[in-house]
């Protein structure tokens, strides 16, 4: 049985106060809901401590949003896995295409942070996806599939098990403009079958991410290799976040 999941990656955006007081709301809601579908937040750095010291793990799981693949050393300005996992963290977003885009994250760094993951016992949230330019040459399905094994191909089989995929296709995050649950399910049934052949890993969860809100989820999550999202600026306010964990598929995928 996959894992379903709503992931809330807040960016940049909420200082510590802010953080917490949102925590605190979506947890109040979250006792009302029975829901299939975990719930789990990425705060930035500096809201990931006083986060951790009031979150309830039977309601709301703690995400980071990126790592650094050392375990510890003399790299200015970065945290390792290591450290997120002392703190209370439970996965990690790992090539986000933001990171990808403005800090020049290539392939063979996103592979060295996904093993320093899973060597700190996080589960690192693997994102992959294409640009609008690859998706109009006709390029999507051999991106995706070279994001996706690259980035694992530092863990064995049984590691990559233990692995979640997001698909976020680059034209669609942040734009208001998502994929189709059609062009959605044809990605994600792709990357299940790259699993399934490279790595005997058909269960794992693969999530969509890309401009999702409370209009469109249930169109998505009923795909059905679609196991849930990463949400991005929806999951910054209670009522939007909780209005995309209620309105989500419920059936069995």
């Amino acid at each position: 049985m996959r894992k379903k999941i709503i992931a809330g990656n807040w960016k940049m955006h909420l200082n510590h106060l802010e953080a917490v007081e949102l925590v605190e709301g979506l947890q109040e809601q979250l006792k009302k809901v029975n829901s299939e579908y975990e719930v789990s937040v990425f705060p930035p750095f500096t809201s990931i401590y006083p986060v951790s010291r009031i979150l309830d793990k039977r309601l709301v799981k703690l995400g980071a949003q990126n790592a650094f693949y050392e375990k510890q050393g003399a790299y200015t300005g970065e945290v390792s896995t290591f450290m997120l996992k002392a703190i209370g963290c439970d996965y990690v977003i790992i090539g986000h295409s933001e990171r990808r885009k403005y800090f020049h994250e290539d392939d063979s760094v996103i592979a060295r942070k996904v093993r320093s993951s899973i060597d700190a016992g996080i589960t690192p949230v693997l994102c992959v996806g294409e640009t609008l330019e690859e998706r109009e040459a006709g390029k999507e399905r051999e991106v995706v599939r070279r994001q996706l094994l690259e980035g694992l191909k530092l863990l064995s089989k049984e590691e990559a098990r233990g692995v979640v995929v997001a698909y976020e296709p680059v034209w669609a995050i942040g734009t208001g403009r998502n994929a189709s649950p059609e062009q959605a399910q044809e990605m994600h049934g792709y990357i299940r079958e790259l699993l399934g052949c490279e790595f005997a890993a058909e269960e794992v969860s693969v999530l969509y991410g890309g401009s999702v809100k409370p209009e469109n989820i249930f169109e998505l999550t009923r795909m059905k290799d679609v196991d849930g999202a990463l949400v991005g600026g929806a999951s910054i306010k209670v009522d939007s976040f909780m209005g995309i964990i209620k309105n989500a598929y419920q059936g069995g995928n």
